[in-house]
């Protein structure tokens, strides 16, 4: 069984578009963003154990910097240059699945949202993953995989999501995506959305995802991800706001990863969440650690298999590209 690792494809469009804001200075915060990226992840692989998918670095000028307008500011200099790391965990156990509903109460409170627990113990057709730093959750996102009981957005969107199926295409749905506030980080936020969408897409052979957002998120969602609303939106009592459904074929997300994933330098001339994703290269190393190294997930994929609407999608053709 093979994944490609070959380089992410540098298209045309994207050259022209990185001389436009070619600059001593960008072109050093560029090429410096680039290379650390790269080495975290091969420093960190010697960390990896349990239920740690992957462990990052993030580093960034200082607050002097930033204040500054960095990455346009004339001084670039990585003097008091600040770096953390953080880890993409599946949420196995009862108290991670536990920190992850405190931070999802939390944020969906502040908001003015109700929200319900993560099951404990967790549901056959949802996984939970996370973000943490020093142990602490910083960031979360569960998967929903169809099945005969269907998706949470079929109580607004049947017919929206029925459309989908009468495709031919499988559909899954992300929900309680939580960040905590503290964490201005789209590092964090990408790496988290890259896992799920490895998981759900390349190692289940999923072929869309559907979300629900409150319409006043709907231009980040089409501008930073390449979703597509569908219809207008409604009344979600699950957490007492308006939603609107909105689509994501992952053959966009597949694409968007192999032209800008790994190159945060892309950042500086679009607005985007992919160039903060992992390279088609790391995102195959991630594919490899998933598929045979989490027993966690081993089991997950047992369980979910022998459900009716999911049976048979572990190793289906679809996640080789």
């Amino acid at each position: 069984m093979r994944f490609p690792a070959a380089a992410p494809t540098r298209t045309a469009w994207a050259v022209k578009s990185r001389r436009k804001c070619s600059s001593p200075s960008r072109d050093v915060w560029a090429r410096t963003a680039q290379e650390n990226y790269s080495l975290v992840w091969r420093s960190e692989r010697s960390i990896l154990k349990g239920d740690t998918i992957i462990g990052v670095h993030e580093s960034h000028p200082s607050l002097r910097s930033l204040i500054q307008g960095a990455p346009e500011a004339e001084d670039h200099s990585l003097e008091g240059e600040v770096s953390r790391l953080f880890k993409i965990r599946s949420a196995d156990s009862h108290g991670q699945r536990s920190s992850a509903s405190v931070l999802v109460n939390r944020m969906y409170a502040a908001r003015g949202y109700l929200s319900t627990a993560i099951p404990n113990p967790p549901m056959p057709t949802r996984i939970t993953f996370t973000a943490t730093e020093h142990d602490e959750t910083i960031g979360t996102i569960t998967i929903g995989f169809d099945s005969d009981t269907g998706l949470h957005v079929d109580e607004l969107f049947a017919c929206e999501t029925e459309t989908i199926r009468r495709q031919g295409r499988r559909v899954c749905e992300f929900t309680k995506l939580a960040m905590d506030s503290v964490v201005k980080s789209k590092r964090v936020l990408a790496s988290l959305f890259h896992v799920s969408y490895i998981f759900a897409h390349r190692i289940m052979g999923y072929d869309d995802l559907v979300i629900e957002v409150n319409p006043r998120h709907v231009r980040y969602y089409e501008r930073m991800l390449g979703f597509e609303a569908l219809g207008a939106p409604r009344h979600n009592h699950r957490v007492n706001a308006p939603a609107v459904l909105m689509r994501l074929q992952f053959s966009h997300a597949h694409a968007e990863i192999g032209r800008c994933g790994g190159s945060p330098e892309y950042a500086l001339v679009e607005r985007s969440l992919y160039p903060y994703f992992f390279s088609v290269s790391e995102e195959a190393s991630i594919v490899g650690r998933l598929d045979r190294s989490q027993s966690n997930v081993t089991g997950w994929l047992d369980a979910a298999e022998s459900l009716p609407m999911l049976r048979g999608v572990h190793g289906a053709d679809t996640r080789h590209h």
